[in-house]
């Protein structure tokens, strides 16, 4: 290579990085991605504290990182080279058999988790009716054998196990119930969360723990109502090359009434939310996304009342029981501060049902509420 080629690339080289610097400077902030589902990092703020922390730069990285000129094109772009290298996961992400996407898992703080499991039993020990405590394993456990030989992922039954013998609460065997159907489509392949047939199987657990006939699913038609899903682990990984997922439901919702709480107040919801199969987060067709509190009445009005303190797989599982209770009250402890006691008592509830996903389960900062 000559003086003058080497010259040549240099200067080319730092005309492309300023070029994208510049436009990346002109472009306008977006506050939220599509595509990635998720908000952006705003720029950071500037103050002797979060120059000392090491805070500052941390957000800046974020910022620039987030508002990068073409960032989706430099995501995949980076998937796709760590999968031509032979790399088995970008992101914490592995590429897993059959066209699955499979997050990885982390060991929990043992600390945490004993700090948790005293909210839960607080629980127990303030309210007047039955609490069970549900753990839904990740796809990383069930479909081991999709994941790439010798890929590291916390152990979920050995953790579930510990924590169900050390609660005072009832608990719902989901381990099991999805265990013995790991061969089905039981989660998205591109999304973290379960499909409605994972939910099915999920929701006879629960039957099952309070006593409760189990359903039949030939009782009910599978109507598939999108077939260009890409979910969570779509848009964090990078991966682009996968096909997408399809969303089913079973349950209509003749005889329904939702009640959602977004903004804080009660406004009409819906048990499918159809505007939300034309955008990126097409999950939310469930109950409409996250809320602070969904109440659900059904016709089944001799039928008990269950409270569910829940994370976002009870979106998809809520269908399913309205098929067994009168009414379902969703709790949402990021964005509801009430008194899980005293909520029990104004609304004639007769059990409440703790039910996470493990992985939300052992990162959530907001179980201390699960005590008041």
């Amino acid at each position: 290579m000559t003086k003058k080629f080497s010259i040549f690339l240099t200067v080319l080289f730092c005309a492309f990085i300023g070029g994208v610097c510049v436009i990346s400077l002109l472009l306008p902030d977006k506050d939220f991605s599509p595509l990635e589902n998720r908000y952006l990092q705003k720029p950071p703020k500037l103050s002797l504290e979060t120059l000392g922390s090491g805070k500052f730069m941390e957000d800046a990285e974020d910022y620039v990182s987030d508002h990068i000129a073409g960032r989706d094109f430099w995501v995949a772009a980076k998937a796709w080279s760590e999968r031509l290298s032979g790399k088995k996961e970008n992101n914490g992400v592995y590429f897993g058999a059959q066209n699955t996407l499979i997050n990885r898992v982390k060991a929990p703080d043992p600390d945490k988790l004993k700090e948790d499991m005293g909210y839960v039993d607080a629980l127990v020990g303030n309210v007047s009716v039955p609490v069970y405590f549900g753990l839904i394993p990740s796809a990383a456990e069930i479909w081991r054998d999709r994941l790439p030989a010798g890929a590291p992922t916390a152990d979920e039954k050995a953790i579930i196990d510990q924590l169900y013998f050390s609660t005072g609460a009832s608990t719902i065997d989901l381990h099991s119930a999805l265990t013995a159907h790991s061969g089905e489509d039981i989660y998205y392949r591109t999304d973290h969360h379960w499909t409605s047939l994972g939910a099915y199987y999920g929701a006879n657990a629960i039957f099952e723990a309070l006593g409760l006939e189990p359903i039949d699913l030939n009782d009910y038609r599978k109507t598939t109502v999108t077939d260009q899903f890409n979910g969570t682990l779509f848009s964090s990984s990078g991966v682009r090359w996968l096909p997408p997922d399809s969303i089913d439901t079973y349950v209509p919702d003749e005889g329904i009434k939702v009640t959602s709480w977004f903004k804080g107040s009660p406004e009409e919801g819906s048990l499918y939310v159809d505007s939300y199969l034309d955008v990126k987060d097409k999950y939310s067709y469930f109950l409409g996304g996250n809320q602070a509190l969904c109440v659900i009445k059904t016709e089944h009005t001799d039928a008990p009342k269950v409270l569910v303190v829940r994370d976002s797989y009870s979106d998809s599982l809520a269908p399913f029981l309205t098929e067994r209770f009168s009414e379902i009250h969703l709790f949402d402890l990021r964005y509801n501060l009430s008194s899980i006691k005293g909520y029990v008592e104004e609304n004639n509830i007769d059990a409440v049902v703790v039910l996470y996903s493990l992985p939300n389960f052992i990162t959530d900062t907001n179980l201390f509420l699960l005590a008041r």
